[in-house]
C-alpha cells in the first residue's frame, strides 16, 4: 500500500511540475504563429525574402529568378546530426548546385553558432546557409508547425520546398524521419 502511495505522489509532483513548466514557457516564450499555409503552397509564387548567410553576403529568393530553388528549413543547431548532414549533402551535391540549381538551407540561428558548427563540420560551409533569425521567413512558409518540428512554432523541423524559375513554388516535403532527401529532391527538379 505505501507503494502505491509513494508513486501516486511521485505521479502528482510531475504532473504539478510539468504544469508550472507549461505556465513559466507560456509567460517567458512568445510563439511566432505561422501566416503562411504551407498546405496551400504548390502552383503559388513562393514568399520573396532577403536573409544574411553565414558567409557575410545577403541573399534574396528574387535574385534566383530563372533558377530552380531548393529550400530547406530546419531547426538548425540543434538537428545534429540530422539537418546538419543533409545541410552539407545539400551544399555539396552537383545535381542540386549548378548553374540551373540553387540549394539553400534556412536556420533560425545566430552567426556566431554556426560559425562554430562550421568549424566542428567544415563540409556545411560548402553550401549556402541563411539565417532567418526572427523565424519570419519561415513563418511566411508555414513551417514552423508541422509535423516534423520539435519545437512546434518556434522553429522549423525538416521541411523542403521546391521553386521553379518563374518563382512559383512545384513541390514541399515535410519529413518527420528527418532524412536526406537529395534525390527526391532531384527527380522533383527534372520536372521543370
Amino acid at each position: 500500500m505505501k507503494f502505491w502511495i509513494a508513486i501516486g505522489l511521485i505521479t502528482l509532483a510531475f504532473v504539478a511540475l510539468v504544469t508550472l513548466d507549461d505556465r513559466k514557457m507560456s509567460q517567458n516564450t512568445v510563439l511566432q504563429p505561422s501566416i503562411g499555409n504551407f498546405a496551400t503552397l504548390i502552383g503559388k509564387p513562393a514568399p520573396n525574402f532577403t536573409l544574411q548567410g553565414v558567409n557575410g553576403k545577403t541573399y534574396s529568393l528574387s535574385q534566383w529568378r530563372g533558377k530552380k530553388v531548393v529550400l530547406f528549413f530546419n531547426e538548425g543547431i540543434m538537428c545534429y546530426p540530422a539537418c546538419w548532414n543533409q545541410m552539407a549533402v545539400l551544399g555539396t551535391d552537383k545535381g542540386l548546385n549548378n548553374s540551373q540549381v540553387v540549394s539553400a538551407s534556412i536556420v533560425p540561428d545566430s552567426l556566431g553558432e554556426w560559425k562554430d558548427a562550421i568549424r566542428k563540420m567544415p563540409e556545411l560551409s560548402k553550401g549556402i546557409i541563411l539565417l532567418d533569425t526572427t523565424t519570419v521567413v519561415s513563418s511566411k512558409y508555414g513551417v514552423l508547425s508541422l509535423p516534423s518540428s520539435m519545437h512546434k512554432g518556434m522553429k522549423p523541423g525538416h521541411t523542403y520546398v521546391v521553386i521553379d524559375q518563374k518563382g512559383i513554388v512545384r513541390y514541399t516535403k515535410d519529413d518527420p524521419n528527418m532524412g536526406i532527401n537529395d534525390n527526391i529532391l532531384k527527380r522533383e527538379l527534372a520536372k521543370l
